[in-house]
């Protein structure tokens, strides 16, 4: 029988993309080709003290392109972040923002970009397609194999005041350029690249249970699911080997494609709540969430899980309708323990006093729309007990 999706009217949107080793060495040429007279270098920190930042600096000065660094960025990025980001933007005359980081880097350039060319508030953007005036030129060099946020439509924004991560949805905030060098990971901790890995597994499996997918995301994702499951072991390992670490950046690259235009679901809602009411790390509150929230939403795309539990090894010929849920469930914590993985939401500071805000907040994310089943406040509110 024919999958309907097919059928169905769908875009597709993504950046130029240059993938493979030395790919950001190109960054110089990619400015000059968008005539940035005056680049904004946005990073962070620990990208300047991992000389990251330092090569892309040399690459801009052999290619005689004038810069203004701006790093003050926390993981979970922040909206006043952006705001001094665009603030320094205006200041210096800039016409283009390459950014060089994870998903806060990144995230938090994309931000400057609305809001500089805007001139709004970052925090009046939040939900789907609220950005009217297109951002500058944008290049990102994506230094985590998890985020995405290089080839997504995507921001995520921190709002501290109210202590909740608002999701900017436009596509003019889908980069022009996503320079993908997986040389960048090799710097990356432990912590950072479980946790980054998982977001991208996360975005992987949100992706293709999506009411939102189309047989072009599916690819995507199937193909992410697949490279994360057979190499992140291998680089959890051996963390200098690039051979490991190319497929896990291009697992990161598939699982972007593919939930960029197909959206995500309850898993990253009730993250995003998660994470802005305690300042924790995306990837960790997704794998904490995850199973939860498979166990909810099996019903709605049984077949779907199904194909995600047999990338995972599952033979699902052999095992009964009834049992396939817990199968699939089971194969992804033993995934868990093999790459040292484990936990859950009390361990990192949840107790259910904080439930009840948690579910509010989570209910009004744009990602519960796209969620394969369409839950209600007592729902989301059980999901996050049971994680406990």
């Amino acid at each position: 029988m024919a999958d309907s999706s097919v059928f169905e009217l769908r875009k597709f949107v993504a950046p130029e993309i240059v993938y493979g080793e030395g790919a950001r060495l190109l960054a110089g040429r990619y400015c000059s080709i968008f005539q940035m007279k005056k680049v904004l270098l946005v990073t962070d920190p620990g990208i300047i003290d991992a000389g990251i930042t330092g090569d892309i600096v040399n690459v801009l000065k052999e290619t005689n392109i004038s810069y203004s660094i701006f790093s003050d960025i926390q993981p979970n990025p922040r909206a006043e972040s952006v705001m001094k980001g665009a603030e320094l933007y205006e200041k210096n005359h800039c016409t283009g923002i390459l950014a060089v980081g994870g998903g806060s880097a990144i995230d938090c350039a994309k931000g400057i970009g609305i809001v500089s060319s805007n001139r709004r508030h970052i925090l009046e953007f939040e939900g789907v397609d609220k950005v009217l005036i297109p951002a500058p030129p944008l290049i990102c060099i994506p230094t985590t194999s998890g985020s995405s946020a290089d080839v997504s439509q995507f921001a995520i924004i921190s709002d501290r005041e109210r202590k909740v991560k608002v999701a900017i949805i436009s596509k003019a905030l889908v980069p022009d350029v996503a320079l993908i060098d997986p040389v960048t990971l090799l710097t990356l901790s432990h912590e950072l690249t479980q946790n980054t890995v998982l977001d991208a597994l996360t975005h992987a499996i949100e992706a293709y249970v999506s009411n939102a997918h189309s047989s072009i995301t599916d690819i995507h994702a199937q193909e992410a699911i697949r490279l994360i499951v057979k190499y992140l072991p291998y680089a959890i390992l051996e963390p200098m080997n690039l051979t490991y670490r190319t497929y896990t950046m291009l697992a990161s690259m598939h699982a972007g494609l593919a939930f960029s235009n197909a959206s995500l679901g309850a898993v990253h809602a009730m993250a995003h709540s998660l994470g802005g009411f305690l300042d924790l790390p995306h990837g960790m509150c997704n794998a904490l969430l995850l199973p939860a929230v498979i166990r909810y939403n099996y019903s709605g795309a049984p077949e779907r899980y199904d194909m995600i539990a047999s990338l995972f090894g599952s033979s699902i010929s052999d095992i009964s309708p009834e049992n396939r849920m817990d199968v699939l469930i089971q194969k992804i914590v033993e995934f868990y323990n093999q790459i040292g993985f484990s936990g859950c939401l009390s361990d990192i500071g949840v107790n259910s006093s904080q439930i009840a805000q948690l579910t509010q907040k989570a209910m009004n994310d744009a990602c519960m729309v796209t969620n394969p089943r369409k839950p209600e406040i007592g729902d989301i509110k059980a999901i996050y007990e049971s994680a406990l």
